[in-house]
């Protein structure tokens, strides 16, 4: 399944990784560095999916998600924090702001197709089984 995917994140390296794997797996990715970049091109865009850092310059994931969910046009567009945050309830945390799902950094390539797949086939919120906690 082919789509059209949007990656929110600041950090080169993660953002080259993820546009990397995505184009690996037969997606057609799109790239933002910042929040308020990241609105501007799923607007433009309209992605199937985006992927969203946390901790971004000027504008947070968590402004991200807010801004993108009260937004008629993209609320439906399934949202994933991609976040380095692993503490008890993070998860949850984001998940109640209007996260439709969740994947830990460092990513772990061989199960990013998976996720990316599961997410896409769903519009409802999913916890890929890999980082439910036990």
């Amino acid at each position: 399944m082919s789509a059209r995917v949007l990656v929110i994140e600041d950090n080169d390296s993660s953002l080259e990784l993820m546009i990397y794997l995505l184009k690996s797996f037969g997606h057609m990715p799109f790239r933002a560095r910042d929040g308020e970049e990241g609105i501007q091109v799923a607007r433009s865009e309209r992605p199937d999916l985006i992927l969203c850092d946390m901790q971004l310059p000027a504008m947070d994931g968590h402004e991200v998600c807010r801004r993108l969910k009260s937004d008629p046009v993209l609320r439906s567009i399934p949202l994933v924090a991609l976040t380095a945050y692993a503490m008890v309830g993070d998860r949850e945390k984001m998940l109640a702001e209007g996260f439709d799902g969740y994947l830990s950094k460092p990513v772990n390539p061989e199960q990013v197709k998976d996720q990316v797949a599961l997410f896409l086939s769903s519009r409802t919120r999913i916890v890929p089984q890999s980082i439910r906690s036990s």
